[in-house]
């Protein structure tokens, strides 16, 4: 097994510390967020930071990176207070990625890919078309980290849009049934696939399966 060290690390070539740091902890989710701003324009971003905070009340969080040059996503959600988490599936993989593009403010990424706004409601801010999971977050706080100039920005789900046929019993969601993928590193896309769900685990206690007898 390779061993690499902190003091090696330091001083590796930029793009291959990129690839081996952010690679080295396993797969992130894979999500476009989609923000707009206070006079009307839509923008869309992909993110692989977005984790669960906690159920009661539902939370999320994400991170921003150093806003020391422009974040349209930021700067939109300063402003309305609100974005849409949108799950990426295998046919989205192309666009999605070139979301991270640098477009100037003022240019929609809706408007450089084959990814359509998708209004619900009332709601005002666009999901993705498509998307089969698709959160509507209102911003609650967020945090500084010194360390390295982050902000992690923290959210309620206030609505949760989802394809039937991927509720299991007690409201579980099976996310292959829809080619939902992960990130592998900055940009390997993976297509994970459901091997098995294990019960509660409690000491003493065999581990079992939901699905295996």
């Amino acid at each position: 097994m390779k061993h690499v060290t902190k003091d090696t690390i330091a001083q590796m070539e930029k793009v291959a510390r990129l690839n081996l740091i952010n690679s080295c902890t396993g797969y992130k989710s894979a999500n476009l967020i989609a923000t707009k701003s206070a006079d009307g324009i839509s923008n869309v971003a992909i993110f692989s930071s977005v984790t669960h905070l906690g159920s009661h009340p539902a939370m999320i969080g994400f991170i921003m990176r150093p806003t020391t040059v422009p974040r349209d996503t930021y700067k939109n959600i300063k402003e309305t207070g609100y974005f849409t988490v949108n799950h990426i599936t295998e046919s989205m993989i192309a666009d999605a990625h070139h979301t991270s593009a640098n477009y100037e403010y003022g240019i929609s990424e809706f408007e450089k890919t084959n990814l359509t706004e998708e209004y619900k409601d009332d709601l005002e801010i666009p999901f993705v078309q498509g998307s089969p999971v698709q959160l509507y977050c209102k911003y609650l706080n967020e945090y500084f980290i010194a360390e390295n100039d982050t902000i992690h920005i923290i959210a309620s789900i206030e609505h949760l849009f989802y394809n039937d046929e991927l509720e299991h019993p007690a409201n579980w969601l099976q996310l292959d049934k829809a080619g939902v993928v992960a990130i592998n590193g900055l940009d390997g896309y993976c297509l994970p696939t459901l091997l098995d769900r294990y019960q509660y685990a409690r000491k003493e206690q065999p581990t079992t399966s939901f699905f295996k007898k």
